[in-house]
């Protein structure tokens, strides 16, 4: 795995702890229904969505830039 995709992961999981922790929860923690969910489970469940999704991304395009490199000839 290259460098930066381990900063990208490094930066996806400090940002994650960020916007699942407290404060940010507060706001989302109304009594309002979003398609028939509580605001706060729904803003829960995206976000996680969203994380695993470019988890994924990061790990793909590791993976194709990995399987792309030239192999140095002697």
């Amino acid at each position: 795995m290259k460098q930066r995709y381990r900063e990208y992961i490094i930066i996806l999981f400090v940002i994650s702890l960020m916007i699942l922790n407290y404060p940010l929860l507060s706001i989302f923690d109304r009594p309002v229904l979003l398609f028939g969910i509580p605001l706060l489970y729904f803003y829960i469940f995206a976000v996680w969505f969203v994380i695993i999704a470019l988890l994924a991304l990061i790990s793909e395009t590791d993976q194709h830039d990995a399987q792309g490199d030239p192999k140095p000839g002697p």
